[in-house]
């Protein structure tokens, strides 16, 4: 079967005979003709047989006949990460350079003026991620009334990743004569169920096992220890053992953070790496994956963000750094090799506690998967725990009775006979010692010459009378009038003298009081 019996337009199938591209794959058979038709289809084959052209050939050939308005597109892609979108942008390009077509691709990371600017122009194709679209039209820059047909493109993946609400709000917003298009490669029944809401009668094509992977790929598991050290080293001794068969690999890990320190590690080590995750800045990410299709990078570490419907054609190898914690990931991440009928390897690096992992992924795929040099039961405990930790920061301190020894005086280091002596020859008089602090510290000669000038002023001035010693003739009331713990009244008696002003009475003190 060639492109002409699918049903497809003469200006598409010279398109596609420009490409290179001659027989159609099993998806892009079954798929093409019912979309032509206008017909709801749910697309299931594994990952690296064509999904996007099986959707991109049909629309350009249902674009031909009509017109699109402004802020009004005709079809809406959704894609769930910007390098898919970019991708499926870079597709309708190529086989519709027959076609005046207007296309605007809305992701982030890009300027909300230039899509607004492409939107009110009018487009025939928008390529979105929910998120960028929901942006624009709440902003009240796009109306979805004129869309006549959907596509979600890795549908489990939208679904999986929490874009439900979303895409359950745009399907309520765009026309329910629509035609809807879903093509992922899984499709579990949680998600099944959920499409009956979205499609009207679909076509199920299915050309192959769901979540089964290409025989083209030779798959390997490779045991490791636990600790991220001895991860890498095992990594970089994988990627030497390969040598000149490994013309350019993707390395994937689970989290953003490992994909930096792996990305450090391996440019450490002098091999040619880049990195791509999700937190990197869009045009940083579109060079890094242009760099890589055009061979200048060797090694791309990436996240599960590369894992879905990246179209590299030469990629030779991947390597699962980290054991992907969803089964279906695996089917992905070892689709970006073995692409369009090559050959290719897959390393999976496992280690003990990866092990209810690696038993759903077997569940999925249906099939075991070879162990490259004995599985994890062969290493040995000892090894696994007790191998030395790098130090890192500051270490902890010892818990229990352990004390951390006292800080006690050193002895005096011994002089080198060459070394000038420090000890005088002759030990100094006490007097000759009180100058020489003296002269050191002129602040303490000034505080005894203070004293002493106070100590001759005190000693000029005449002695006063010592003052009467007070009798009480009454006896102490009780132990907290002697501990001051009570306050005497004001008749108690004081006696005769004036203890409190000494011999100097007060005028005030001396006036008669009339009776």
């Amino acid at each position: 079967m060639t492109f002409d019996q699918l049903g497809l337009s003469r200006k598409v199938v010279s398109a596609v005979a420009d490409a290179g591209y001659t027989i159609p794959t099993p998806i892009q058979a079954d798929a093409i003709p019912h979309a032509v038709a206008g017909k709801d289809v749910l697309g299931i084959a594994q990952t690296g047989t064509g999904k996007t052209a099986a959707f991109v050939l049909p629309m350009i050939t249902r674009l031909e006949k009509g017109r699109a308005r402004a802020r009004m597109p005709r079809t809406l892609i959704l894609e769930p990460t910007r390098e898919l979108a970019a991708q499926v942008e870079e597709n309708f390009v190529k086989y519709g350079k027959n076609h005046r077509l207007n296309i605007a691709l809305l992701i982030g990371g890009v300027s909300f003026d230039e899509q607004e600017k492409k939107l009110e122009r009018g487009v025939d194709v928008l390529i979105a991620t929910p998120g960028r679209m929901l942006d624009h039209f709440e902003r009240g820059k796009l109306l979805l009334t004129g869309v006549e047909i959907l596509v979600i493109d890795e549908a489990d993946r939208m679904l999986d990743m929490g874009f439900i609400p979303d895409i359950e709000r745009i399907c309520k917003l765009i026309p329910f004569t629509r035609q809807t298009l879903f093509f992922s490669a899984t499709m579990p029944p949680e998600i099944t169920k959920l499409t009956e809401q979205f499609l009207q009668a679909p076509v199920r094509v299915e050309v192959s096992k769901a979540a089964s992977t290409a025989t083209n790929i030779v798959q390997r598991l490779v045991k490791s220890k636990s600790k991220g050290w001895d991860k890498r080293e095992t990594l970089r001794n994988l990627i030497r053992q390969e040598g000149d068969d490994l013309t350019n690999a993707i390395i994937f890990c689970n989290r953003k953070v490992d994909v930096s320190e792996l990305f450090r590690s391996l440019v450490k080590h002098d091999f040619d790496a880049g990195a791509l995750h999700g937190d990197m800045d869009q045009r940083a990410r579109m060079a890094m994956l242009d760099g890589f299709r055009k061979g200048k990078l060797k090694l791309l570490v990436a996240s599960d963000v590369a894992a879905r419907g990246l179209d590299i054609p030469a990629v030779s190898h991947v390597f699962n750094f980290d054991v992907p914690i969803h089964a279906e990931d695996y089917v992905h991440r070892i689709g970006r090799t073995g692409r369009a009928g090559r050959s290719g390897k897959s390393f999976t690096i496992v280690t003990k506690s990866d092990a209810k992992y690696l038993d759903a992924i077997k569940k999925l795929i249906g099939q075991d998967i070879e162990w490259l040099d004995g599985d994890v039961s062969t290493i040995a405990h000892d090894d696994e725990d007790d191998s030395p930790r790098p130090r890192r920061g500051r270490e902890r301190k010892p818990r229990g009775d352990s004390k951390p020894p006292r800080k006690t005086r050193s002895a005096p280091a011994p002089v080198e006979d060459d070394a000038p002596s420090v000890v005088p020859a002759e030990p100094l008089a006490p007097a000759a010692v009180v100058e020489a602090v003296q002269e050191e510290k002129p602040q303490r000669k000034r505080r005894d010459a203070i004293k002493a000038e106070n100590a001759e002023r005190k000693a000029a001035q005449p002695e006063a009378a010592p003052a009467p010693r007070r009798e009480d003739p009454a006896p102490r009331r009780d132990d907290n009038d002697r501990r001051g713990g009570k306050r005497r009244g004001r008749d108690h008696d004081e006696g005769d003298g004036t203890i409190g002003f000494g011999d100097d009475m007060p005028a005030f003190m001396k006036i008669e009081v009339k009776a």
